[in-house]
């Protein structure tokens, strides 16, 4: 018997359209990827190839029309509240305090435990002294981290990460890759990232998953196990991402 553990997440042969008859627009060409246990992957290609609705899939959001998507072993049906999804515009609740966003999906734990996990999660991403604030009290970097709190609290087996930083100035958007980085490698959550940043992608992720112009097909697979933290100019992140960008056909000369 092998030693090698099964994946968490297994796609065989996914494939997805939207519409009917002649009009149908494939998106998904037949999808075969592992995700395992405690990864970071991420996903990456061209605008409007099918990144998105991939992670959709995996999520149990939609379905797919051919092919299986298993999550330890058991078919994807739909979502579950152990697969949480964070997507690129905030959707913690305005009226809520930080403290109330995060305890929201905790109603089954005593007034103990919730307090107790709130108090850890508001550390773990660095928002001790903001705990009564509502979010329109902190910045798009804050929320975002309020949102990777609300997800973490719960304990989901896995994250899936759409676009998360999208709406981020750019440097927030380096601090938030920083933060994101510590959480992964307090938690080791299995987390699938979809990023339209190359260099996001090299930064956060172990495994980085290519895809073609719509409809999607998987281009290659690059693994990247550089230790954190990881520096964009090394030169091995460089040639890989020299590399990513070349099967993307990108000329990045201006």
């Amino acid at each position: 018997m092998s030693g090698v553990p099964p994946p968490k997440i297994r796609v065989r042969g996914a494939t997805r359209r939207f519409g009917r008859g002649a009009s149908a627009i494939e998106v998904l060409r037949p999808i075969d990827l592992d995700v395992h246990d405690h990864e970071f992957l991420a996903i990456v290609g061209p605008s409007g190839c099918g990144k998105s609705t991939l992670l959709y899939a995996l999520a149990g959001f939609i379905g797919v029309d051919a092919g299986t998507i298993e999550i330890d072993g058991a078919a994807v049906r739909g979502p579950s509240p152990r697969r949480i999804f964070v997507f690129q515009e905030s959707s913690v609740f305005p009226w809520m305090t930080v403290e109330e966003n995060i305890a929201f999906g905790l109603g089954d734990r005593s007034p103990g435990e919730r307090a107790a996990i709130v108090a850890a999660h508001v550390d773990l991403v660095g928002l001790r002294g903001f705990e009564g604030a509502r979010p329109s009290e902190l910045s798009g970097g804050m929320k975002q981290r309020l949102e990777l709190a609300r997800a973490l609290a719960v304990d989901p087996d896995v994250l899936f990460l759409d676009e998360p930083f999208g709406a981020l100035d750019a440097i927030t958007r380096v601090g938030m890759r920083r933060e994101v980085a510590r959480i992964w490698s307090a938690t080791r959550k299995t987390c699938v990232l979809v990023t339209h940043d190359v260099e996001e992608a090299l930064l956060l992720a172990d495994r980085v998953v290519v895809l073609s112009a719509r409809p999607a097909a998987i281009l290659e697979v690059l693994a990247n196990p550089l230790a954190h933290p990881r520096d964009p100019d090394d030169p091995t992140l460089r040639a890989k991402k020299a590399r990513i960008y070349e099967l993307l056909d990108v000329d990045r000369r201006v």
